[in-house]
């Protein structure tokens, strides 16, 4: 993708603002630009593009209103495999169609940014720190006042990794107590980051007897 220089950024961010304002609800709207601000703030403190979290997190539910008919021609439209287990859930359609309709109607062609908004509600093994901070930012955000949110924020700012762990269980649970089917990836994802913190942890345990024995 061409840069864009700050001014070309900072008008294009007002433009989708202006669209989003037009095209969702009040609530909606407010939640996006939350989730902006919260990826913005987590791009900076973990290393990642503080611009491209800004607009992946801002455009992340921009098609969570539509009807799922219009949800599912989006996806198919656009150039994103959806598993199986994807189209049996339609709740998490909303990830992928944001992505298809980001680069087939905005013609954004970022591929960190569509694939952060692709990926921000069933994650995925592996993520990328981009797609990691609009997952979080999006369970964050200032307007989420469910009971666990303020640990999910500390952890946040604390160990993104172990944020991303909890935050995997805190879905898989939520999954299973609605009794939806859960995306191959999610459950992949969980796994993923569960062995990321327990190698970390060995690792510690290693250096920890190697200072012991010296």
């Amino acid at each position: 993708m061409r840069a864009l220089n700050k001014e070309s950024q900072n008008e294009q961010v007002r433009t989708f603002t202006a669209l989003l304002k037009a095209r969702l609800s009040k609530k909606r709207f407010v939640h996006s630009v939350n989730v902006a601000r919260a990826a913005f703030a987590l791009a900076e403190r973990w290393g990642a593009d503080p611009q491209r979290a800004y607009l992946a997190g801002l455009l992340h539910d921009c098609c969570k209103e539509l009807p799922f008919e219009e949800q599912k021609a989006l996806m198919q439209q656009g150039p994103f495999v959806v598993s199986d287990t994807e189209w049996l859930c339609k709740p998490v359609w909303h990830g992928v169609a944001a992505a298809s309709y980001m680069y087939t109607e905005l013609g954004i062609e970022d591929a960190e940014v569509l694939s952060a908004a692709r990926w921000h509600t069933v994650g995925h093994a592996n993520m990328t720190k981009l797609e990691e901070v609009v997952y979080m930012a999006d369970l964050i955000s200032a307007d989420r006042s469910y009971r666990d949110v303020e640990r999910f924020r500390k952890m946040a700012q604390n160990d993104l990794e172990k944020a991303m762990l909890a935050a995997f269980e805190f879905a898989i649970d939520s999954v299973m107590k609605k009794q939806t089917p859960l995306p191959v990836s999610t459950v992949e994802a969980y796994n993923y980051y569960l062995n990321r913190i327990a190698a970390r942890t060995e690792d510690k345990q290693k250096a920890a007897d190697r200072r012991k024995n010296a």
